[in-house]
């Protein structure tokens, strides 16, 4: 993954703690959109293994999700 695209999800993982959704959405939206095919494994593979970094609690097991 591109470090900007890794930047860009960590930094709308902090605006969603924040309850600032829209803001969040406007950074990851337009770099989850224009990533390739590998690049977007890689971003669902991320996505899943920090689902606490969006929400700031721990759910058990998400790290073992199988990708769709």
């Amino acid at each position: 993954m591109r470090p900007s695209t890794l930047r860009a999800l960590n930094r709308a993982a902090e605006l969603t703690r924040q309850n600032r959704l829209t803001e969040a959405m406007l950074i990851a939206e337009p770099v989850i959109l224009t990533a390739d095919e590998y690049e977007g494994d890689e971003i669902r593979r991320w996505l899943l293994d920090h689902i606490t970094d969006f929400t700031g609690q721990n759910h058990p097991g998400s790290a073992s999700k199988e990708l769709p």
